[in-house]
């Protein structure tokens, strides 16, 4: 384990309260960007490599000191993650596809993994990257965890999960969107008697296979006020235009 000096990490934490981005830094410096996320979150005296154990707010029976990121780590495992036994036994990797279009997402992503303290692992495959964490804790912060595919089994949230989403339902909503769904423009054409006219508008869709995760979605969407309808069996689309510029104020496009 590389130990920074404390001169070292506060000139990272700097650059990036300055406005420069995480992989920007960590490509200038030389510092994985998951010691430099770590440090924004817990403060420049925590140290890359560090147990985990005290970062897990599960296990001391508290509230996650960012709720916020937790409500957005739920929504990309929710939507597109999975936790699997990692060789070691009792340790388990959580892993969530990143298409490598969308890089601001994929730095998102890792900021958001990285919860725990732990290190996150970009695998390259093609066309995307996907993000890796190895902890013993991440069923406890994901008790939806368990044996086959989400849409094949249950998915509730426990009381202590929807309290969060209930105050970080943005947050929640972002990361399924980042995830499972996108925005995009729809063209339209309509054909008169006067001639055909074309014209276009912006909509958001999500896709999953679980009823349920839609149910959470949905539920989400309701508490903000936002309309909904299905357009495919699996499918949520957001088209009014006040539903989509309510979305677009903390979601928007992929970046």
């Amino acid at each position: 384990m590389h130990v920074y000096s404390e001169l070292v990490r506060k000139a990272a934490v700097a650059r990036v309260a300055a406005g420069q981005s995480v992989a920007v830094v960590s490509r200038s410096t030389g510092i994985s960007r998951s010691a430099i996320a770590l440090w924004i979150r817990h403060g420049v005296e925590a140290q890359p490599g560090a147990s985990s154990e005290l970062a897990c707010f599960r296990c001391q029976a508290e509230p996650p000191r960012d709720p916020q990121l937790y409500a957005y780590l739920l929504g990309l495992y929710l939507g597109d993650g999975c936790i699997s036994n990692a060789p070691k036994p009792g340790i388990y990797v959580l892993r969530v596809a990143c298409a490598d279009a969308w890089p601001g997402l994929m730095d998102a992503c890792e900021k958001a993994m990285g919860i725990l303290g732990t290190r996150v692992h970009r695998a390259p495959k093609e066309g995307c990257h996907l993000l890796g964490s190895y902890s013993k804790h991440w069923p406890h912060l994901f008790p939806q965890h368990g044996p086959g595919r989400k849409h094949l089994r249950a998915i509730m949230l426990e009381s202590w999960q929807e309290d969060i989403v209930d105050q970080h339902t943005r947050e929640f909503i972002r990361g399924l969107i980042h995830s499972d769904g996108c925005r995009f423009t729809n063209p339209v054409v309509r054909h008169f008697k006067s001639g055909t006219r074309r014209y276009s508008y912006p909509r958001y869709m999500f896709t999953n296979e679980s009823v349920d995760i839609r149910d959470l979605f949905t539920d989400a969407l309701d508490r903000l006020g936002i309309a909904w309808r299905y357009s495919r069996r699996n499918t949520i689309s957001i088209a009014r235009r006040e539903a989509v510029a309510a979305l677009d104020e903390f979601v928007g496009p992929k970046y």
